[in-house]
């Protein structure tokens, strides 16, 4: 069934790919992004040739996100399904970032996600039924040196899902998580990096490591065998295709290990959740409603 559809960060990445594969399933897409008359132009011209309807959303300003968002409904008639998939990485030793590092990123990971789905939920509770999906990351459930401030953003964006999760189950409204692995999206060269070049330094001969990390990192994305982007994109249009009640709250997509050793932790989290929840009598909460 045909499903009107809005994803944030089209215009790269993960979001430029499931945009495009969405559309080959039929389905109605939003395609929201910064910019789309200037820097992003190239991109909203081509995803307007392939069916999609662009608008512009920056998640960091909250006026910009309720009048894309209104667009959105006005040219749609109704959404079923939000795609937060706008986001940024950073690299850098913990320490290094700023206040005003860490708050940046956090209005974009974080607050963007909050500012997307504060927009579209009254309407969704209207209807009684709608799905959130949210990109996080496998970095979301483990901490990888450099990546730090990314981890922390990608934890907080699960816990906003599960929130969301337990909270809407009674409106009829799924909110659901996909954690993806390392891929070659060009992600990792638009990594944010810390403000404090001088505590850096201080750091002397480690002070270069993150840099030569992702760079080696970098070499896991050629050649044939290299993680395949277009598995994310597949792993989202599976979520939108299945029917309502029966999506997993998290999609784990990688092939180089973590994903693997993450999925037992994320089946027993879920347990856990299951019987404190039972024990404290609001087991109904985790189950959707018709």
């Amino acid at each position: 069934m045909s499903k009107k559809i809005i994803i944030t960060g089209a215009s790269g990445g993960f979001g430029r790919l499931t945009t495009s594969t969405l559309l080959r399933k039929g389905h109605t897409v939003i395609a929201a992004m910064r910019d789309p008359s200037g820097k992003n132009k190239g991109v909203a011209d081509t995803l307007t040739r392939e069916g999609a309807r662009v608008v512009e959303i920056d998640v960091t300003d909250d006026s910009s996100v309720v009048n894309g968002m209104e667009n959105a409904l006005e040219w749609s008639g109704g959404i079923d399904v939000v795609v937060n998939n706008a986001g940024v990485g950073v690299l850098g030793f913990q320490e290094t970032f700023t206040s005003k590092d860490w708050k940046r990123l956090f209005d974009i990971n974080v607050f963007g996600v909050q500012r997307v789905n504060r927009a579209i939920l009254p309407h969704m509770r209207a209807r009684h039924a709608g799905l959130l999906i949210h990109i996080s990351s496998l970095l979301g459930r483990m901490v990888l040196p450099y990546f730090g401030a990314y981890c922390a953003s990608k934890a907080a964006l699960e816990a906003l899902a599960d929130a969301y999760r337990i909270e809407l189950s009674s409106w009829g409204i799924e909110s659901v998580i996909v954690e993806p692995g390392a891929y070659g999206t060009g992600f990792e060269k638009h990594l944010m990096r810390p403000s404090d070049e001088e505590r850096r330094k201080d750091y002397g001969a480690m002070a270069d490591d993150p840099e030569r990390r992702i760079e080696s990192f970098g070499k896991m994305f050629e050649g044939p065998q290299a993680p395949n982007p277009q598995w994310v994109a597949d792993a989202v249009a599976g979520l939108v295709d299945m029917p309502r009640g029966e999506r997993p709250f998290r999609t784990t997509v990688d092939r180089l290990g973590m994903g693997q050793a993450i999925e037992p932790y994320n089946k027993s989290i879920e347990e856990i959740q299951r019987h404190i929840y039972s024990a404290f009598g609001m087991g109904e909460l985790l189950k959707l409603s018709a």
